[in-house]
């Protein structure tokens, strides 16, 4: 296995938890949703690393190495680096809070349907330009 092939594998794995996202919101299960979509950021972001030849860390917030290696992503993806560092982030910032809450921080009663619908228009942000990086780009056989 490659690390293309590997990349190839994360954009399916990150597409299928779109679809999930959408059962967990017809469920109202909001925190699930927001926890579902950082993996789903998380895998898509790093199949592009993947695609374009970099190891990602094994933490959950790449978005940094994404901005540290934009010089060789596509430009379409380029004008969308911040967005995606700042979804990356926002959403590692609410993994474990939306997975185990605390003490004095329930994920089922705290998280709303705006936090879902907003978690879901994020990863499907990150989804499309891992996309338009992975799919376009084995179609044509190159990565610029």
């Amino acid at each position: 296995m490659n690390m293309k092939t590997l990349a190839e594998s994360y954009l399916e794995k990150a597409t299928k938890r779109l679809r999930v996202l959408e059962i967990l919101l017809d469920e109202e299960a909001f925190s699930d949703v927001v926890r579902e979509a950082q993996e789903l950021v998380e895998l898509a972001l790093k199949g592009m690393l993947r695609y374009v030849g970099v190891d990602p860390p094994k933490w959950h917030d790449v978005g940094p190495i994404i901005a540290e290696h934009h010089n060789l992503l596509p430009e379409a993806i380029q004008g969308a680096i911040t967005r995606l560092q700042e979804i990356s982030k926002r959403l590692r910032r609410e993994r474990e809070f939306a997975f185990y809450g605390d003490i004095d921080f329930i994920p089922t009663e705290e998280y709303t349907r705006q936090d879902a619908l907003r978690a879901i228009e994020d990863a499907r942000f990150v989804l499309d330009n891992a996309r338009l990086l992975i799919k376009s780009s084995s179609q044509t056989g190159s990565t610029r």
